[in-house]
């Protein structure tokens, strides 16, 4: 893995900033706009680099590791490090979750365990959201059809990406920064709802409004947004009220 260099971001900054275009022929940019545009780029890098680091500390938590011998790998306290990292996450029991939300997190589960994966990414997310089941098709891949995808195509799109890795504890399976975030947010949108349930479409919604990791990739690669799903979202409800 190639790290970007100073002169790779300041590149994109250049590119990313309107600004820096110079319209009008005046001599010189708008620093200040590209000071604004270099500050979100780098609040973006530190949000992925403590996303990263949370979820190794989590399952160095999940195997065993003391909270002394974490502080001593980050160059920090044992009290430092608890602060940081000691706060509970959320366990969604079954039953916060719709029916199909259960199957497709079947699938999720099995998709890790068969890769030896030892973490359950947004990949795995989008994967056991549009995993076909015996039964009705779940709001998520009904979600995707509404907006004109098919959800066999993104769910193949996912498997190719699906990486094997090496956990022989498939029973002990966390969940990634990236994606507990697209669960809460997920409950946000059930609650939002009044629904007592958090459904597939809840968690695909999630995903999409993260806009990161590769589930967002592949949506992405789709021509799926946010913005679609959402109004489509809004029309299905709408219909079925």
């Amino acid at each position: 893995m190639t790290l970007p260099d100073l002169d790779d971001l300041i590149a994109e900054v250049d590119r990313t900033c309107d600004a820096a275009l110079r319209p009008g022929g005046q001599e010189q940019p708008d620093w200040l706009a590209l000071l604004t545009v270099a500050a979100g780029i780098s609040g973006q890098l530190q949000a992925l680099a403590d996303d990263l680091v949370e979820d190794y500390v989590e399952h160095c938590r999940m195997h065993g590791v003391s909270w002394a011998d974490i502080g001593a790998a980050l160059g920090v306290t044992r009290q430092a490090v608890q602060q940081r990292f000691h706060a509970p996450h959320k366990r969604y029991t079954p039953e916060m979750l719709t029916e199909g939300l259960r199957q497709a997190m079947t699938h999720m589960k099995r998709a890790a365990v068969q890769h030896r994966n030892n973490y359950l990414g947004t990949e795995h997310l989008l994967y056991g959201l549009t995993a076909e089941d015996d039964t009705q098709e779940n709001s998520a891949a009904q979600l995707l059809r509404a907006v004109g995808a098919s959800p066999e195509k993104i769910h193949r799109a996912v498997e190719t990406r699906l990486s094997l890795g090496a956990s022989q504890a498939a029973e002990r399976i966390a969940w990634t920064p990236f994606s507990r975030k697209a669960i809460a947010i997920a409950e946000e949108r059930a609650e939002q709802q009044g629904s007592t349930f958090i459904d597939c479409d809840h968690l695909l919604l999630g995903l999409a409004q993260i806009g990161r990791g590769l589930a967002a990739t592949v949506l992405g690669e789709a021509g799926i947004t946010l913005e679609t799903l959402e109004e489509a979202f809004v029309q299905g409800k709408s219909a079925t009220a």
